[in-house]
């Protein structure tokens, strides 16, 4: 198997399989107060004080979830109901072109249900949001103005955001700021306190942790009205149950991908660097999308995203498992119709060629091997895609 698709999910590193199959053969739920939810609670807390020290929060601020889209969830639409319980007028919503469904599906959520008013941001032909256009935005009539949400690095192009020159723009308005952090934590330098941010959601999944486990790291200035009412757990913003082994699986993994953050990520880069040239040599008019390689600021290490003109992506996706070779692809499937991604169309891309694209994501366990595997097997991928011959692709899966 040569995996490419870490971005997706990442796989768990062997400390968070040790610590979740140690808690697993333990019972005790941390609400009971008797010795064995005591115990439970102890390894909860310890948890959320390692997930703070990971990402630059006060432990207060460390609020458990099941993963990325319960964390977007729970920010966009509870900061936008708190601020609207406050003041009616304040129904605007501001994000980028280039948000994860995570985000921008709830976002028109709130527009059909609660009256909201979205403005979506621009972006330039890099994926990037200019904190300029954002302040320009918000100035037009900032007391209308609910919450902005910007991702901090793009899942499909690697795009990293100037997030805390945004938040700073938010707040000198009095506009609370959220932020998907969920491809960046692990990788970035993600800290909370200096970003200036008043919300941000990071996944256990895509940094070496468990499934079904994350975090909302929530001001405590914040205010925010819960998704569920229960037995108010996490500050009551987030009821139910914790799941303890998968929160100190979580704590593990998050502690481990920050400690060994640099070295990983020049590892990491370097792959990516070899894996973009050997991609482009094979295929010379593939086109590599997002900023360039060379900028170590401005893209996630281990993305490459290309389009490959006169092919569909589904089919090179198909034709590249059946090799054993997994990546994915940026478009969407809607019935059964490829849609073209909608972060590449609002980099400026035709629908054609946004349904042209793949991603190919490096992660810890990434290794030569696995480039050189995309190497060899890309060129001939390619040529078969464009000469229509795809039939019966899965009959060799």
């Amino acid at each position: 198997m040569t995996y490419l698709d870490h971005a997706a999910t990442t796989p768990m590193v062997p400390a968070a399989i040790e610590a979740m199959s140690a808690q697993l053969a333990i019972v005790g739920n941390p609400s009971s107060l008797h010795t064995a939810g005591r115990r439970a609670r102890r390894v909860v807390e310890e948890a959320r004080e390692a997930v703070a020290e990971s990402f630059g929060s006060r432990p207060s601020e460390v609020v458990f979830t099941s993963g990325g889209t319960e964390g977007n969830n729970m920010a966009v639409k509870g900061m936008y109901w708190a601020r609207v319980a406050a003041d009616p007028a304040r129904c605007r919503v501001i994000t980028s072109a280039v948000e994860h469904h995570a985000v921008l599906d709830p976002l028109h959520w709130l527009v059909d249900h609660e009256n909201a008013v979205l403005e979506v941001l621009p972006v330039d032909h890099e994926g990037r949001v200019d904190p300029a256009v954002l302040r320009s935005a918000i100035e037009r009539n900032p007391h209308d103005v609910a919450l902005v949400t910007v991702m901090w690095a793009n899942s499909e192009v690697g795009t990293i955001q100037p997030i805390a020159a945004c938040a700073e723009v938010a707040h000198a308005y009095g506009v609370p700021f959220h932020t998907d952090a969920v491809q960046a934590a692990g990788t970035l330098d993600v800290d909370f306190a200096a970003s200036g941010v008043d919300a941000l959601t990071v996944s256990g999944h895509k940094l070496g942790g468990p499934l079904g486990v994350g975090v909302l790291l929530l001001a405590r200035s914040a205010q925010l009205v819960p998704l569920a009412h229960g037995g108010g757990q996490e500050r009551d913003v987030r009821s139910g149950t914790l799941d303890v082994p998968a929160i100190a699986a979580f704590a593990v993994a998050a502690s481990r991908a920050v400690n060994d953050r640099v070295v990983r990520s020049a590892r990491v880069a370097a792959l990516r660097d070899s894996l973009v040239a050997a991609v482009s040599e094979a295929v010379p008019d593939a086109v590599l999308n997002g900023p360039t390689v060379a900028d170590r600021v401005g893209r996630l290490p281990g993305n490459a995203h290309f389009s490959f003109p006169g092919c569909e992506g589904d089919s090179l996706l198909m034709l590249l498992d059946a090799q054993g070779i997994y990546c994915s692809t940026g478009s969407a499937c809607s019935a059964g119709v490829a849609q073209p991604s909608h972060v590449l169309v609002a980099m400026g891309a035709d629908p054609t060629s946004a349904r042209s694209s793949l991603r190919f994501s490096l992660g810890h366990d990434s290794t030569a091997g696995d480039v050189a595997a995309l190497a060899l097997a890309i060129g001939p991928v390619v040529a078969r895609a464009r000469s229509g011959s795809v039939r019966a692709v899965g009959a060799h899966a």
